[in-house]
């Protein structure tokens, strides 16, 4: 059996088993994704590990489409990797985290517990917010640290800066002190960028 014959056998059984909980799949360059639904994720989690013999969770990352053109689902969600050991297969999950003030989806730990550290990884630089989570808190950033700086709308210098004062012989923390400037690459800028005669 060719490997896209394989994946199509195996789309069809996952579609018999969900039916409506797969909102869409697709197999594109020799690997299988689906889109769940968010509110029957940890079932559809669940019964892929127990029933589908994916025992490996290898990857979950955030996800922020807002830039992404005529993009009509809710801005925020994650992409899931699974292994089947045993039957050498690999699965991408898609979740949406249903608009509202702050993205929900809930946790995987105890499903894979693995996912620990990548939902804290989710929730500091994307503020993905995992329901049933033993410690969501920030992996990467610092404790002061405002925002989540892989949101498309997060400013790449920051919002505020850590420095040592001598004076008070510690770490702290002071709005950013860099202006705000555009960058464009040298080889796209169009005529005259920067000039301040043509600008001024």
């Amino acid at each position: 059996m060719t490997v896209l014959a394989d994946l199509e056998a195996f789309s069809q059984s996952l579609q018999a088993a969900f039916g409506e909980v797969i909102e869409e799949s697709f197999i594109r360059l020799d690997e299988f994704t689906v889109r769940v639904s968010p509110q029957q994720w940890l079932t559809v989690a669940l019964r892929l590990r127990d029933e589908f013999g994916f025992e490996q969770l290898i990857d979950l990352c955030g996800m922020d489409y807002s830039t992404y053109p005529e993009w009509t689902r809710p801005r925020f969600g994650i992409v899931v990797h699974l292994l089947s050991v045993q039957h050498n297969r690999r699965l991408r999950i898609k979740v949406a985290a249903p608009d509202g003030p702050v993205p929900l989806v809930d946790s995987l730990v105890t499903v894979w517990a693995v996912a620990n550290w990548f939902e804290r990884e989710a929730f500091d630089l994307f503020g993905i917010v995992f329901p049933g989570h033993p410690d969501l808190r920030r992996l990467l950033t610092d404790y002061g640290f405002v925002g989540h700086p892989f949101r498309k709308d997060f400013p790449v210098s920051g919002f505020v800066e850590m420095r040592y004062d001598p004076e008070q012989r510690r770490v702290i923390y002071q709005p950013v002190s860099i202006a705000p400037r555009e960058v464009i690459p040298r080889k796209t800028r169009p005529e005259h960028y920067g000039d301040t005669e043509q600008n001024g």
